[in-house]
């Protein structure tokens, strides 16, 4: 059972962008005849769809014994305490006091983040970094089903 589950989807405005790309190689086909005109649009616009999916397609999940966070899965004892961010915050541990061994799942256009610690000591990683729209909720739920364990 899931306790928690986030999608990290993009904003739409990047599918506006993904929209802007099609054209665009529809422009450029245009040099090269209606037939490169369409190829190029459809091309352009299906990988710029499968590469924006793709990046907003990471999620972070916690279940009762463990949490996964794009393709990182760590068990819920291996974890200390966590943290909420603000805007501020976030933006400050990502950049000039970001730990260059911790575990980041980052995505600059979600605000909030949530850090929680990293206690196994054959790990080397010293927390996790997890942008996140509800960043409270994440550390609520990691520390009320650590409490649990």
């Amino acid at each position: 059972m899931q306790a928690y589950s986030e999608r990290l989807g993009v904003p739409a405005s990047w599918w506006a962008l993904t929209v802007l790309m099609a054209v665009s190689g529809g422009l450029v086909g245009l040099a090269f005849g209606i037939a490169a005109t369409f190829v190029l649009a459809l091309a352009l616009g299906a990988l710029t769809a499968w590469g924006t999916a793709a990046y907003g397609a990471a999620r972070i999940t916690v279940t009762e014994t463990e949490l996964s966070a794009g393709r990182a899965t760590i068990p819920l004892t291996a974890l200390g305490a966590g943290v909420a961010l603000d805007p501020e915050q976030a933006r400050s541990l990502r950049m000039e006091n970001a730990d260059p061994r911790a575990f980041m799942l980052l995505r600059a256009y979600i605000p909030g983040a949530a850090r929680i610690e990293v206690t196994d000591p054959a790990d080397p990683t010293p927390y996790l970094y997890l942008s996140s729209r509800n960043p409270q909720r994440l550390v609520d739920v990691v520390a009320a089903l650590r409490a649990r364990a």
